[in-house]
């Protein structure tokens, strides 16, 4: 049957051969120059809208079908009735007085072949006739619905095969379905669009309250990034209160994150600082050796003998500083240097080397010996480097004649261990805490040589060899180091 949806072609689809390059490159520039909040809001108003007039739209669908339903139950009842009234009646006989809404059903009859018509032929039929009606006569096509005007009054009609080589019509007004289908189009019409403005609100707020931690997120970056101070943080919800989403957690998260940042920086610049307040000493006392020695003519021999050894000393002190500043510059040791590395040889080695630098300090290991493995994973030279600053360390706090205690072991988890003991003064409680700190140095070290920085060092070495270095005070006197590896995995 024909309706009211008829007349949509292929015309509807006009313009689809247009170049889509350009449309295409505005809409990337336009949602590269749209805020995220702008897009989000777009987007959710698109997708509410979307599902708000699809909803209407199908409402309006099924309510019209049903209304024409009905109408169609009734117009098959008025053909049976009129099949029973007019079954002897010639061809064209009907009932014309469907032109008022409460009048009986509009009839006439039509015969399959068009010789048959009534004097006047087709024109003298209220009804139109089509080539279809003459088929539905002979059987050759089923009954079908029209919506037609009928004494311009709108009506629909049905056409159904009667009696034999003759099509039944019956059509009744619609007025009443045709009304009741404009006033369902404009009142789901208002419905729809205040389903889009009501969309749009809610997409702005949605864009509001869902962003405003990226938001606060993007200006306090924007503010770092203007004032180069970490020190900013975002506000965040208080906890407890279910507010835990995706964007509190990105949040909170890139408030860690600057928490990192600020003790980095501040690390750094306090290394820069002490690394600076280090250096001024013994490069005055280079540039005055220096400047001595430039002056070589008003000096005698001694003089000269003594400035050439204090210039030596000096610049292998300078030397030595920069050299632990790189050091510890090193963040993690080579993956490709990493080896299965023998405590026990390592450990002899050190405390050999140790014995040749300090003379006056007894060195004594205990623990495995050689032939027994005890293995960690490790650069062999950075660990040597740790288990060295080690002993130098308690060899300089310790008395002329005393014994630097070293032992290696294994622990009960597998884990391979080794403590170094002096008996010098010890550490103080109050230094505890900050004797793995770069520069720092006891009130009982300031006059000792050294940077203050091996110490720093062998813990940065120990932490990169997922091992642990704590410093305690031991039993009886003395200071402790206990440098603890991972049980193997």
């Amino acid at each position: 049957m024909s309706g009211p949806g008829q007349g949509q072609g292929p015309g509807s689809g006009s313009g689809s051969g247009s170049d889509p390059g350009p449309r295409h490159g505005r809409g990337a520039r336009w949602r590269r120059r749209r805020p995220l909040r702008t897009r989000l809001a777009l987007s959710v108003t698109a997708a509410v809208a979307f599902v708000a007039l699809g909803i209407c739209t199908a409402a309006f669908l099924e309510g019209r079908a049903a209304l024409y339903q009905q109408l169609d139950l009734s117009l098959t009842q008025a053909a049976r009735l009129a099949a029973k009234q007019y079954g002897d009646s010639p061809p064209g006989t009907a009932a014309w007085d469907c032109r008022y809404l409460a009048a009986p059903a509009c009839v006439q009859i039509v015969p399959a072949d068009p010789r048959k018509d009534p004097a006047g032929g087709e024109p003298g039929y209220r009804m139109p006739v089509a080539p279809a009606t003459r088929q539905v006569a002979v059987e050759e096509r089923a009954p079908f619905y029209t919506n037609i005007v009928v004494e311009g009054h709108p009506a629909r009609m049905l056409t159904t095969d009667f009696l034999k080589d003759r099509a039944l019509q019956v059509a009744v007004r619609s007025d009443s379905v045709e009304t009741g289908i404009d006033r369902a189009a404009r009142w789901l019409a208002v419905t729809a669009a205040a389903g889009v403005l009501l969309a749009a609100l809610l997409g702005y707020w949605v864009s509001r309250t869902g962003l405003a931690p990226v938001t606060r997120l993007t200006a306090t970056a924007e503010r770092i990034a203007a004032t180069r101070d970490p020190r900013h943080r975002i506000e965040l919800p208080p906890p407890g209160r279910g507010r835990e989403d995706e964007v509190t957690r990105l949040a909170g998260s890139f408030n860690t994150m600057l928490g990192e940042l600020e003790q980095s920086v501040t690390a750094q610049r306090r290394l820069v600082a002490d690394a600076s307040h280090e250096l001024r000493t013994p490069l005055t006392a280079l540039r005055t050796n220096a400047e001595l020695l430039a002056r070589g003519d008003r000096l005698t021999a001694e003089q000269r003998e003594r400035a050439s050894l204090a210039l030596g000393r000096q610049l292998r002190e300078v030397t030595g500083l920069v050299n632990d500043l790189i050091e510890l510059a090193r963040d993690e040791e080579p993956q490709l240097l990493v080896e299965q590395v023998r405590l026990a040889p390592l450990v002899e080695y050190c405390a050999g080397a140790a014995r040749a630098h300090w003379p006056g300090v007894a060195f004594r290991v205990r623990g495995p010996s050689r032939e027994e493995a005890v293995v960690v994973a490790g650069v062999p030279a950075r660990l040597s480097r740790l288990l060295s600053n080690l002993l130098d360390n308690a060899a300089k706090f310790s008395p002329a004649g005393a014994e630097v205690e070293v032992t290696l072991g294994v622990r009960g988890d597998g884990g391979a261990e080794v403590t170094v003991r002096d008996h010098g003064p010890g550490i103080a409680a109050g230094d505890l805490p900050y004797v793995f700190d770069r520069f720092y140095r006891a009130g009982a070290a300031r006059a000792l040589p050294g940077s203050g920085l091996g110490l720093a060092m062998a813990r940065q070495i120990a932490r990169a060899h997922d091992a642990e270095l704590v410093a305690e005070a031991a039993p009886g006197g003395g200071a402790l180091f206990r440098l603890s590896f991972a049980a193997p995995g």
